[in-house]
């Protein structure tokens, strides 16, 4: 069950559209960012059950078996399954489930179950990202149309949002630290669980969360991030890349792109590297808009805040992240192997996309999910054209408490029609992300992406 918002803020939620304008954060509503509200807007209290505890601040403590490097070790590793949901009992819990999750029960039925673990608020982030969000709050604001942001950097811009569109960019621009390299790869098992491995080295350099940004040098520039990436394996591919330039204005300035091709060993420009586009290697099971969950412009949607509700969701999932794994024992036929998720009871937002008249996508609407807590998507269901389910996408996130962030350590996007799925950041036999890297802008041109693919 939804519950309508009740934040002052969200009171005229039936009027939501995504060219209205709305007022900024009063000085009442800031000051309740840490008091009443979490430092980026989540509610502080626990639920009336005791089901979802108090926010205390999240994992603000390395585990003392953890050194930089290492796959993350469990801080929960001790907690036992409350209970398991799967298709015979599945109607008991659906007020917590979304539309898509009980469909993945329906096309699974004897082998999709959901281990449901204790709720733990472990949701982290520095006190910088903390600071900047109740800066920058009174005067956060979208570009005309919601195809962009402005007066705001750093931090959370809309804490208490008003509109869907506002949910949504808190998601494309939450806190995932500042210069990252990451290893691993993705992969698309058939319907009997036969797959190949993709793997890719990327790079991603957060211009927005830069401890020096202000609104001003992020008006000049008009770059949220900039991210690498190039395919090592398998060997047909290897030397692909991808440079992406994400802008903060995207009226002004739209997405810019180039890829790499080994074969013709040139630079293109890449200006399709956007919305349903297939993503890189994927099979065609997913967008190349669905990477991340959700990223890029949000043009061709209407947005709607439909509210909170209670919901069951992939979370602290070490376990999936640990490198005691390998990936024959997580990639099973029709989904990954559930013994390895860990599912919890947190309030998420509810945001509604809905294709704008005279827009085409392969997706008629599209449901997020979004943590209060972190604001990233965790769940997203997917409609095609005709109204039906089509995708089920599920991010299982974990705190990088050495960061600290909280993001995924692996996405999911379960077709429904072709009974496939593609898992993306799978890293368990591959080196751990390293967020001690201190990137240069130089080395996200298009001379650099040329070197990158030769190598």
């Amino acid at each position: 069950m939804i519950k309508k918002p009740t934040l002052v803020a969200l009171a005229l939620c039936s009027l939501f559209s995504t060219t209205s304008a709305y007022a900024k954060m009063t000085a009442d509503e800031v000051a309740r960012l840490g008091k009443d509200l979490t430092p980026l807007g989540a509610e502080m209290a626990g639920n009336k059950d005791g089901s979802i505890p108090s926010w205390t601040g999240g994992l603000t403590k390395t585990p003392e078996n953890y050194e930089v490097g290492m796959h993350h070790p469990d801080p929960f590793a001790d907690d036992k399954v409350l209970f398991t949901i799967d298709s015979k009992n599945v109607d008991q819990y659906k007020e917590f489930l979304s539309a898509g999750q009980i469909e993945m029960f329906k096309a699974y039925p004897e082998t999709f179950k959901m281990n449901i673990y204790e709720t733990r608020r472990s949701a982290s982030y520095p006190d910088f990202i903390y600071e900047a969000t109740k800066k920058y709050a009174p005067t956060a604001e979208l570009v005309e149309g919601g195809n962009g942001i402005k007066n705001t950097a750093i931090g959370i811009p809309f804490p208490i949002p008003e509109t869907g569109l506002e949910a949504i960019w808190n998601h494309i621009l939450r806190y995932r630290g500042l210069s990252i390299k990451r290893y691993g790869g993705q992969a698309a098992p058939t319907a009997g669980g036969s797959y190949n491995m993709v793997g890719f080295d990327e790079k991603l350099l957060v211009k927005y969360s830069e401890q020096d940004a202000t609104p001003e040098s992020l008006e000049k520039s008009n770059i949220l991030f900039k991210f690498k990436q190039k395919v090592t394996a398998p060997a047909r591919l290897a030397g692909t890349a991808l440079l992406v330039h994400e802008t903060m204005d995207q009226i002004l300035t739209p997405r810019q792109a180039w890829t790499y091709n080994t074969g013709q060993r040139r630079v293109r420009r890449a200006p399709n590297v956007a919305y349903d586009a297939p993503g890189t290697a994927s099979d065609s099971l997913r967008t190349t808009d669905d990477f991340d969950m959700f990223n890029g412009s949000p043009n061709r949607y209407n947005w709607t805040l439909k509210g909170k509700k209670e919901m069951y969701i992939p979370y602290n999932s070490y376990k999936l992240h640990s490198d005691s794994l390998k990936y024959d024992d997580i990639l099973k036929p029709g989904h990954i192997n559930p013994e390895h998720v860990r599912y919890e009871k947190h309030r998420v937002w509810v945001v509604e996309a809905d294709l704008k008249e005279g827009t085409r996508h392969i997706y008629k609407k599209r449901v997020f999910f979004i943590d209060e807590d972190s604001w990233q998507i965790h769940v997203a269901d997917l409609y095609d054209n005709r109204d039906q389910l089509y995708r089920v996408a599920m991010a299982h996130g974990v705190n990088y408490y050495e960061v600290p962030t909280h993001w995924s350590t692996l996405d999911v996007y379960h077709d429904l029609n072709s009974r496939r799925y593609l898992a993306i950041g799978l890293d368990n036999e591959e080196k751990m992300y390293d967020f001690s890297k201190s990137f240069k802008d130089t080395e996200f041109t298009s001379n650099a992406l040329r070197r990158e693919g030769r190598r």
